[in-house]
């Protein structure tokens, strides 16, 4: 398979300094690719005046990637540099410099370009930490897509921004991808062109400690002409907009983060729109596979439900909240 082409793939390595070249789309605030005398691939912000206490107030450090302000031949200009280091993917860095060079785009002025980009990194930080370094797949994205659409129903009807945050448990590696009070709500997402059919990935899933347990299945369709449909991005950046607690929004990106994702260009498409939700009760006599009925040996277990043939089990969304 033919490597993936990089921007620095061009640019040589110079005897002493930076090679750089400016990036052409870069509209108030230049922007550069760059290679080091030693060739590691750069990302240069140019920045108009002194930044150094806004840098060293609001710095973040990256594992694989040093970041520093220097000054760029002038007292007057200073330069933000993105230094990949060894042990971090290309393919990843180059990521977060596209996705910072899209954000910066429109960004005027020069303390409003380091404070996003500097935003950007603290992301980046809890993403790489959480050593999921690689892109969701479409199953991922329209399941994530489908989370953020109940997260949203959560706190602007139901629960405070904290408590909404805190009851989303999917990151995290639960049964279940919302549990609050004494319920537990499991999240599906189907495609306009899959059948009509949810798949449920362990005997765990539906079974729960808690005494109620439903099924809310989304059906997402991707229509990137629609003013309605959203990317993953867009999806994302919605809710952050509409966050207004910074500890909720902490806590949302380091959500986020566990899922394995962070903001990149891949995600920009599907373009998705909701077209269709319903929610089930999960009574015992709910067809499903759960750990307490199998027999012994036997781990694992996935499997997949037709709609139809829970059709019986179909309740007003309102259920959900009764008694919560």
């Amino acid at each position: 398979m033919t490597p993936k082409s990089t921007p620095w793939d061009d640019i040589g390595t110079p005897g002493a300094d930076y090679n750089v070249r400016l990036i052409a789309n870069s509209k108030q605030i230049p922007l550069y690719w760059g290679r080091d005398s030693e060739g590691h691939c750069l990302f240069i912000v140019e920045l108009k005046g002194d930044h150094s206490a806004q840098f060293t107030r609001s710095r973040a450090s990256v594992r694989g990637i040093r970041v520093d302000l220097r000054s760029l031949g002038s007292t007057e200009t200073q330069g933000l540099v993105l230094k990949l280091e060894q042990h971090v993917d290309k393919d990843l860095f180059l990521g977060l410099c596209n996705t910072l060079s899209a954000s910066l785009r429109e960004v005027p002025d020069s303390a409003g370009a380091l404070s996003v980009t500097l935003t950007h990194l603290g992301r980046w930080r809890t993403f790489l930490a959480s050593r999921r370094l690689r892109l969701l797949s479409r199953e991922e994205i329209y399941g994530l897509f489908a989370e953020l659409q109940f997260l949203r129903l959560l706190y602007e009807e139901h629960l405070s921004e904290e408590a909404t945050l805190d009851a989303w448990c999917g990151p995290d590696g639960a049964h279940q991808d919302f549990i609050f009070g004494n319920t537990a709500v499991e999240i599906k997402a189907l495609s306009g062109k899959e059948r009509s059919m949810v798949r449920i990935s362990s005997e765990d899933q539906l079974e729960a400690l808690c005494d109620k347990l439903f099924l809310r299945v989304f059906r997402l369709n991707a229509i990137s002409e629609s003013d309605h449909a959203l990317s993953l991005n867009e999806a994302v950046r919605q809710v952050a907009g509409e966050l207004s607690a910074a500890s909720a929004l902490e806590k949302f990106f380091t959500q986020l983060a566990a899922y394995g994702y962070v903001e990149l260009r891949e995600y920009d498409e599907p373009r998705l729109v909701v077209t269709g939700q319903r929610t089930y009760r999960v009574t015992e006599e709910f067809p499903r596979i759960v750990r307490s009925q199998l027999p012994d040996g036997l781990t694992r277990v996935g499997y997949a439900i037709e709609l139809e043939s829970i059709a019986e089990f179909e309740c007003e969304t309102a259920e959900v909240w009764r008694d919560a």
